[in-house]
């Protein structure tokens, strides 16, 4: 035993010896060092330091101590807005319907999925026969350029909206009445760009891509959409709010569309904000164009009142 605890003593006292050997260069080292790259690590660490810091910051975004049941129903309480000097932010991660898994109805009703497998639709026309049309689009993708292009570019990849735009409008037919879609066709992708708007009116399907609005003759009970489509007007392009939705008149004769602001807050200049955040009412015959409604940021969602 005693021989065991001398050793151990011995191997403790060597150790010692060698950290105090190896911290005693590691300072002559540091003083042997010029004055100028020694500053130029002890920035280093502290660039590294505070870009944590702020990194971790940001990223820990302004989560709401509030439970969710206070932004539902009829009496929402709303709370006073924090300012922050530094912005910060946080990113929802998409994960999708699991399998079987569907909505909670209210009582008295029930669920069924009609469609999956859909690459990013995001607006849906009911034809008179039943048919359903989805437009699979994404925003027109723009070259990152500068360090705002490059994050936002990040931003987007994240949240699931950084892919290219598969620029399609699908056809879902249930021929049975089950409540689910047996037929899927693609009815038509050469000519769309970022389409989302969709209306239907005396043999005219009216699309409306990013940059214009296009009338194709079209009966329902067709799957396909074939022809050249009649520009009815154009639209000004993309920008943060690239959706152009669609409603046509009761009477037919008018066409209305939402161009969303190009910006969030016209950090761009009210410039590049002309003719937007705004909705648009289109002559079907003449196709001349006058603004309908304005100062409306993003106007997606429209429809008649009864």
């Amino acid at each position: 035993m005693a021989a065991s605890l001398e050793g151990a003593n011995s191997y403790i006292a060597r150790l010692h010896r060698a950290t105090g050997i190896a911290a005693r260069r590691g300072c002559a080292y540091f003083h042997a060092m010029s004055s100028r790259l020694r500053k130029f690590l002890v920035g280093l660490g502290v660039f590294v330091l505070v870009l944590g810091l702020l990194t971790a910051w940001v990223w820990h975004g302004n989560p709401s101590d509030r439970p969710i049941t206070d932004s539902m129903g009829s009496r929402i309480e709303l709370a006073e807005a924090d300012s922050e000097r530094i912005p910060s932010f946080s990113l929802p991660k998409p994960v999708g319907w699991a399998e079987g898994e569907k909505p909670i109805a209210a009582q008295g009703l029930s669920v069924t999925r009609f469609a999956e497998g859909l690459d990013h639709p995001r607006t849906m026309l009911t034809l008179p026969n039943g048919d359903v049309l989805v437009a699979e689009t994404n925003g027109p993708q723009s070259p990152n350029s500068g360090l705002t292009g490059i994050v936002t570019g990040w931003f987007m990849d994240r949240v699931g909206a950084g892919n290219p735009s598969p620029n399609r409008i699908v056809l879902l037919r249930d021929a049975d009445g089950d409540g689910t879609a047996e037929q899927r066709f693609v009815l038509r992708s050469a000519g769309l760009s970022s389409p989302s708007g969709m209306a239907w009116g005396d043999g005219t399907l009216y699309i409306a891509n990013h940059d214009a609005v296009l009338a194709f003759a079209f009966t329902p009970g067709a799957t396909t959409l074939t022809g050249s489509p009649r520009k009815l007007t154009s639209l000004p392009p993309a920008g943060n709010h690239w959706m152009r939705n669609l409603v046509l008149a009761p009477d037919g004769r008018h066409l209305y569309v939402a161009v969303g602001s190009a910006s969030n807050i016209g950090e761009n200049g009210m410039q590049a904000e002309e003719r937007r955040a705004a909705i648009h009412e289109i002559d079907i015959k003449t196709g001349s164009r006058r603004q309908y409604a304005g100062g409306m940021r993003n106007p997606n969602g429209m429809a008649w009142n009864p």
